[in-house]
């Protein structure tokens, strides 16, 4: 089991551990938000409830190990603005990220990610870092690109998004391995 910092910090941003004191912020910020959930693997939170029980999913995987979740803070308040996970199988590591609409175009997310990306590219077995978008997610592969990551192809029908369609769709995936970080 890799243990991982409780908080990484920015030029910009907390990288903190998330509570379940955070769902509201989460349920009002990107949780409902069609547009930023529309590449997402889940469908919008039509009630807090949902966010919740999210974010217990969150801590419970935290502690067993299974998944690595940090919400993203502005240095200047504590209210989440989006999250970043990771998840450690054996010597690969694969990331996730969604941040709310109204943070976006700002480099927020780049600056998060990278921060999640050199942490775990510094742990001991990690050799590969890598994350998927949908090929019609502009924006999540740009922040990829500029992290480092390098396109490898394209796995195709590779994973559902229900916000856009009821099929699996085709993605992008990203990496960089052991000295490329």
């Amino acid at each position: 089991m890799v243990h991982a910092p409780e908080v990484l910090t920015t030029e910009r941003l907390v990288l903190r551990r998330p509570r379940l004191s955070d769902a509201a912020a989460i349920f009002a910020e990107y949780a409902q938000d069609l547009e930023v959930t529309k590449y997402l693997i889940w469908r919008p939170h039509r009630e807090i409830k949902e966010t919740v029980d999210f974010l217990a999913g969150c801590l419970a995987r935290w502690e067993s190990g299974e998944e690595l979740t940090w919400g993203l803070t502005r240095k200047d308040g504590d209210r989440l603005i989006g999250m970043v996970a990771c998840r450690v199988r054996g010597h690969a590591a694969d990331i996730g990220y969604v941040l709310a609409r109204h943070y976006c175009r700002r480099g927020y997310a780049t600056e998060a990610v990278r921060a999640v990306v050199e942490w775990v590219a510094s742990v001991e077995p990690v050799f590969r870092v890598w994350a998927v978008c949908d090929t019609a997610n502009a924006a999540s592969a740009r922040v990829l690109e500029k992290v480092g990551m390098s396109r490898e192809g394209v796995l195709r029908r590779w994973i559902m998004h229900p916000n856009v369609s009821s099929e699996p769709r085709d993605c992008f995936v990203y990496s960089m391995v052991r000295g490329e970080v």
